[in-house]
């Protein structure tokens, strides 16, 4: 499971509501948004996923940039548009089995 907020919202602090103001001008509770993951030890364990490495990466900056090449690099999609320096998780995955092979394995 992976949750990624499309943006912030200020709900009355410092008197600010709502969201969308000029990114300059706008708080941290619009600009900076929740991301949480949460993998099965038999996910983990079959694509390769270091839970301790994810832990201790969980201060890094990301923005929504990485969650498309995130996914990709999660589901073992092989595409040239893939950039692994974008995949917010590749420093914390080991190479993953054939998604192909796993899928005929559970026949």
């Amino acid at each position: 499971m992976l949750y990624l907020s499309d943006h912030g919202e200020s709900l009355g602090e410092n008197g600010i509501y709502l969201h969308a103001m000029p990114y300059i001008l706008a708080p941290a509770t619009q600009t900076e948004v929740p991301m949480i993951a949460w993998f099965s030890d038999g996910f983990a364990r079959t694509m390769g996923v270091d839970a301790r490495c994810l832990e201790a990466r969980r201060a890094a900056p990301l923005s929504h940039d990485n969650l498309f090449h995130t996914l990709l690099g999660l589901a073992d999609v092989k595409t040239s548009v893939y950039d692994t320096a974008l995949d917010a998780f590749a420093p914390c995955r080991s190479a993953a089995p054939e998604v192909s092979a796993l899928a005929g394995s559970a026949r």
